[in-house]
């Protein structure tokens, strides 16, 4: 019943229009474009008022923001006015009127395309800025530097979350397990150690140990993945020898121990690049040395619940027709599409393998039908590989390209088959300035981001596409 109540008038129609005066500045729009907000947002509640009341609701706020906030309400992107305040600003203001999921979203960058990617910014910690491991694990677009025996974390919008310091002093590796926690290893210091970032405290640590035989002592981590149950961590010793230790997440003791090796040989050598695979439940291995003859490396697919090799493969090897001796650079594995990207050390050409379908000689090289693309620079010794929503980034000393899928060039043989040297395209990613900042060592794609670390550069390049709406990063 209406018992003189006005806000038991009539109700308001989408399109109707209500009058808002913020910090002394009038603003006119819709009741939708306010409720888009949510529910339980400020703007939501003053969108209730009486449909008969024309005066103004005032809003003791910053006229500036709020103009910026409306643009994102209406467009669901940043407008170029934004860049006049910092995101702190922008967000305190986006809490007050509860809207801060519809800013967090606008954002976040486009899906990324390496093709038009580029650098947007260069994250710096405080001290000891140069980086020394970093993971995006998190899937988000959120980042954490391990630089020196510290570790700072960034959020979704690259905003500096906190840093902890460690009781190492100088982290090598670095896994991301959970939200808050993280997986940490060194070239200096034995064991794999477990750290709450938010809390800054040690939780947990694991060692390879064996008493029966002196020569597991003091071991190291090179490298570490994870899946839902269970912790893998890579592990040497100064004799060389190696396994991979499977930790288990709910208790973080070690339940396991996969491929104990002597590490007296190329073939034998210890993983230093470790990715649990969902769809197989398998573990990627690989592991890469260079010397005066060159460069040999070996792969190999483990299965955790037996212990044993399902795979594997040495370069340079036999059985390799012209490919003899140009072993690879770099190996990368792409999980969710079940192939594998190699680099040659000699050719640099891009190798591809479907991790179905292997065999003595599994690769296929991808070809670029563009002569004006194609790689005449033979091998690099510096080059890196990484493979990131169905792309895959090459990095040949400072210089960055990808290869894309083209998945309209497709023959009814080459679906069926999975792989064929024509089914990617390369492209040139990066600018005349991008390739004189350094060698880069390290890519790891993150969200819709892919982060960059070069040699002796400080920082964490920041890579993403260009959005096409013409909107403004205020990153």
């Amino acid at each position: 019943m209406e018992d003189g109540n006005p806000y038991f008038g009539a109700a308001h129609r989408p399109h109707d229009r209500i009058k808002l005066n913020v910090g002394g500045k009038l603003f006119e729009t819709t009741i939708s474009t306010i409720r888009s907000g949510g529910p339980d947002s400020l703007l939501q509640a003053l969108s209730a008022r009486p449909i008969d009341d024309s005066n103004p609701v005032f809003i003791d706020r910053d006229p500036e923001i709020f103009s910026v906030l409306l643009s994102v309400l209406r467009t669901n992107r940043i407008p170029s006015t934004a860049r006049r305040f910092s995101k702190q600003e922008l967000t305190d203001e986006a809490l007050y009127y509860g809207i801060e999921s519809r800013l967090k979203s606008a954002m976040l960058p486009p899906p990324l395309s390496g093709i038009d990617a580029s650098v947007v910014a260069t994250i710096r910690p405080a001290s000891d800025g140069l980086p020394s491991a970093f993971t995006a694990g998190a899937g988000d677009g959120s980042l954490w530097i391990a630089h020196g025996g510290q570790i700072s974390a960034y959020d979704c919008n690259l905003a500096h979350a906190g840093t902890i310091r460690t009781h190492i002093n100088d982290i090598t590796s670095i896994r991301r397990l959970w939200p808050d926690v993280a997986a940490v290893g060194s070239d200096s210091a034995a064991g794999l150690h477990i750290y709450d970032i938010s809390g800054g405290r040690h939780v947990a640590s694991a060692h390879w140990t064996d008493p029966s035989d002196p020569r597991i002592y003091k071991a190291l981590v090179s490298a570490i993945a994870d899946s839902p149950n269970s912790v893998y961590a890579s592990f040497y010793c100064r004799h060389k020898e190696n396994c991979i230790l499977v930790i288990d997440k709910s208790t973080l003791q070690v339940v396991s121990e996969i491929g104990r090796q002597s590490g007296n040989s190329m073939k034998t050598m210890g993983a230093g690049k470790l990715t649990y695979m969902p769809s197989s439940s398998l573990i990627f291995a690989s592991a890469v040395t260079s010397g005066a003859f060159g460069y040999s490396g070996c792969i190999r697919l483990w299965d955790p619940r037996s212990g044993e090799v399902v795979w594997e493969t040495t370069e340079p090897g036999s059985g390799r027709s012209c490919r003899f001796g140009d072993s690879f650079a770099d190996v990368d594995v792409d999980a969710d599409e079940s192939t594998m990207f190699k680099v040659c050390s000699k050719s640099g050409d891009v190798g591809m393998a479907d991790l179905r379908k292997l065999g003595e000689d599994p690769w296929v090289y991808l070809r670029d039908n563009n002569p004006s693309m194609a790689h005449k620079g033979g091998g690099d010794s510096n080059s890196v590989i990484h493979c990131y929503r169905k792309q895959v980034f090459v990095a040949r000393g400072g210089g960055l390209e990808v290869w894309s899928q083209v998945e309209d060039k497709e023959t009814e043989e080459e679906r069926e088959n999975m792989v064929s040297e024509g089914s990617y395209r390369r492209n040139y990613v990066d600018k005349l300035d991008d390739l004189e900042r350094g060698t880069i060592t390290k890519m790891e794609g993150g969200g819709d981001r892919l982060f960059i670390s070069r040699e002796d550069v400080e920082g964490i390049e920041v890579w993403e596409s260009s959005n096409f709406s013409g909107a403004v990063s205020v990153l």
